[in-house]
């Protein structure tokens, strides 16, 4: 037997090897073309399918009675398509569109990362010109598009511009972290409600799916458009604000620096929230012009910054109300306790009073504004002691409002102090600390909340600005916020009203926004600036027997808070009044108090 394989073996081997392979490849299409059929047809329309996304529309903000504060409104969005366009056009596209030289090359370098096959936006609002020179040469620019998209429009005239916030095109950055849902180009809520609410705002997204041809060229609709998924439109937002007190804010402070904030007592519904300067929304609904932006960052009144949570101030007399409800709570004074005021308390040296009240009673101290009674009330309190209770009522810490810009401000504490001076600091320190001064700041908006507080007998909400949204069928669902709840007795309370309803009605700092049919209820402030003028404060709620509002004006570097300030609150709290419930504005069992004779001048 030879030890070698015969010709007809190797023969069979190799027929063998060939039937095997064949086999194989015929398997193979026989599971590609029947067993997977469904996979790979689906694949091979993938190849053939381009989804083309449909933007949201945005939700709108309506004002707590159903007004149009924020809406949107149609504009043309033109777009280029990298994988499809000539970059042979830029110079072209940078004219008609009114862009910088450059821009489009840039665009494209900086979006190298992402899909060629994903439109990037070239510009918002562009003009009805360059839409219709781009419909004329369609043939000859490929990659070139335009969609109508919706930019944000304000109706109703009140701005709101810190409140409402914008949003902007997302950064590259941004892409990094957020969420799938995000693509180059998309607009993303910035600061203020646009922000916070993002989630809520921007709704979902849908896509048609349109068949193209190897070359990219679309030729009709995938399955008819059977498949395509249509955007859903984001919530609309109720907002607490009220628009005609808002504008009235804006106009009032119009030309000053200064805040305004007002709140619905014992619900924490913000009804305004306005900031002076304040800037225009309308060159943010799509890109906002360099000069613009440029004019904003070079006025020394830095309109972006939003005094109303943001601006944080000594108090001034507005801080006395404090004062009382903690002495009075703790029982550290009765209603009935006086204490002697002769002009001036000296403490290591003299502090002035703007008079000589005599022996008055806590009552009295708040009707006339008197230092020298609060110079002495301090010390039976306690630093640590007056600190909790500012605690309590949202002041040096950040209350939680539904926008991201807040600040906490400044309560001292003997611990604050021991860090800078030792154990053995100056308790002098305390004398100004009585009256709001030093180193206490607080923002508009905690004056407004902790005024509310004061009105609503210590409970109420976390302050806040939505109520809820409306649905797909407009049916309203609100949002829930904490409760809050100061823990200070009801007694309490009523003593520190009377004191402010006598700012008002009395013979206090506040006689000159009397209204003869509603009545309000208030304190005056004055903080010293040692950098200018001092700043101008009033704290108010009317009416006085069933309050609905709470108001805190803040007016920089004006002077008296009678003379700048209350007079603003006055208009804001006889419009809600006067519009809302004119028959129970006057309270059946507090008639008016006439000034007293020879009533001393407004000091705060």
């Amino acid at each position: 037997m030879s030890a070698h394989i015969s010709f007809f073996d190797r023969k069979k081997i190799f027929y063998g090897i060939i039937i095997a392979v064949v086999s194989v490849y015929i398997f193979k299409l026989f599971q590609m073309q029947i067993l997977a059929h469904d996979k790979f047809d689906a694949q091979a329309s993938g190849n053939s399918i381009k989804a083309i996304e449909q933007i949201a529309l945005r939700g709108v903000f309506y004002d707590r009675n159903m007004k149009l504060l924020v809406e949107n409104t149609p504009a043309y969005t033109v777009r280029i398509t990298p994988a499809e366009y000539d970059t042979s056009f830029n110079r072209k596209i940078e004219t008609i569109l009114d862009l910088e030289s450059g821009f489009v090359s840039n665009m494209l370098y900086k979006n190298r990362i992402y899909s060629k096959f994903i439109p990037l936006r070239v510009k918002r609002g562009a003009d009805f010109s360059a839409i219709a020179w781009i419909e004329e040469n369609r043939e000859h620019l490929s990659g070139v598009d335009y969609v109508i998209e919706m930019q944000r429009g304000y109706p109703y005239g009140a701005m709101g511009s810190h409140a409402f916030g914008y949003s902007k095109e997302i950064s590259p950055a941004q892409l990094k972290k957020e969420e799938e849902y995000y693509q180059p180009g998309d607009l993303i809520g910035s600061i203020g409600l646009e922000k916070k609410y993002e989630k809520d705002l921007r709704g979902e997204k849908g896509y048609n799916y349109i068949l193209v041809d190897s070359r990219r060229r679309e030729v009709g609709k995938y399955k008819d458009g059977k498949n395509d998924l249509p955007s859903q439109k984001g919530k609309d937002l109720v907002l607490s604000i009220d628009g005609e007190l808002q504008k009235i804010a804006e106009e009032e402070l119009a030309g000053r620096a200064g805040a305004v904030a007002a709140i619905e007592p014992g619900t924490g519904e913000v009804m305004v929230l306005a900031s002076s300067p304040q800037f225009d929304l309308n060159q943010f609904s799509y890109v906002t012009p360099k000069d613009y932006l440029r004019q904003l960052l070079n006025d020394p009144l830095k309109p972006q910054f939003n005094r109303a949570s943001m601006a944080a101030h000594p108090p001034g007399s507005t801080f006395k109300l404090l004062c009382a409800v903690a002495a009075l709570d703790l029982g550290v004074i009765t209603p009935s306790t006086t204490l002697y005021c002769g002009g001036s308390f000296n403490y290591g040296r003299s502090f002035k009073c703007h008079g000589a009240h005599g022996a008055v009673n806590v009552v009295t101290a708040i009707e006339k504004s008197c230092n020298v009674f609060f110079y002495q009330l301090i010390f039976k309190i306690g630093l640590d002691r007056l600190k909790e209770y500012a605690t309590r009522f949202g002041l040096g810490q950040k209350l939680g409002i539904d926008i991201n810009e807040e600040v906490r401000g400044l309560i001292p504490n003997s611990a604050y102090y021991e860090k800078i001076y030792g154990k053995n600091w100056p308790r002098g320190i305390l004398v100004s600390l009585g009256i709001g001064q030093g180193e206490v700041n607080v923002t508009p908006l905690q004056l407004a909340n902790y005024c509310g507080l004061i009105a609503s007998n210590g409970k109420s909400f976390v302050p806040h600005l939505v109520k809820g949204y409306l649905d797909e069928n407009k049916k309203f669902h609100s949002y829930k916020y904490k409760e809050v709840n100061v823990g200070v007795k009801q007694e309490v309370f009523n003593i520190v009203k009377e004191g402010m309803f006598r700012v008002v009605n009395g013979a206090g700092t506040g006689t000159s926004i009397r209204i003869s049919d509603i009545q309000i209820a208030g304190k005056t402030g004055t903080a010293q600036n040692p950098h200018g003028k001092d700043h101008a404060l009033f704290v108010a709620f009317a009416p006085y027997e069933n309050p609905k509002i709470a108001v805190a004006v803040l007016v920089e570097n004006a002077g008296f808070g009678a003379t700048w300030a209350a007079p603003i609150a006055k208009k804001i709290i006889e419009t809600y009044v006067r519009r809302s419930m004119p028959k129970t504005a006057v309270a059946a069992d507090k008639k008016n108090i006439e000034p007293q004779t020879g009533a001393e001048p407004f000091a705060d």
